[in-house]
């Protein structure tokens, strides 16, 4: 494979901290990176992701979609020859875990007075 056809890529934490850096094809999709990312994802950590789909790639203010190839999103990363290229990553679980995951308060509401003084 060419050396040009490879792409170091360093991902950023929501706490600053940084998986990587590692070096992907042109061909890899941003699926494979994600789940890259869930795979070597840092024990200890406050929030961690359960899949690939609670990962959400940011690069140059852009949210990346996950059939796209590296080689495609070339274009975002802009011609940094030798550089390594710091995507952030955003956790986001599913919205229909967090709302089974809710506790539903069964305490008795008390009344409140709904007085009007006129």
């Amino acid at each position: 494979m060419p050396e040009e056809d490879l792409v170091d890529i360093k991902f950023r934490l929501y706490d600053g901290s940084d998986i990587g850096p590692f070096r992907y094809s042109s061909a890899a999709t941003v699926d494979m990176l994600k789940q890259r990312i869930v795979s070597d994802w840092p024990k200890g950590k406050t929030i961690v992701p359960k899949s690939a789909n609670e990962v959400k790639l940011i690069n140059s203010g852009q949210i990346l979609e996950n059939n796209k190839t590296v080689g495609q999103c070339k274009v975002l990363f802009g011609e940094i020859a030798g550089n390594i290229i710091i995507m952030h990553v955003v956790v986001q679980p599913s919205l229909a875990k967090t709302k089974a995951e809710k506790k539903v308060d069964d305490s008795p509401k008390k009344p409140v007075c709904s007085c009007s003084i006129l």
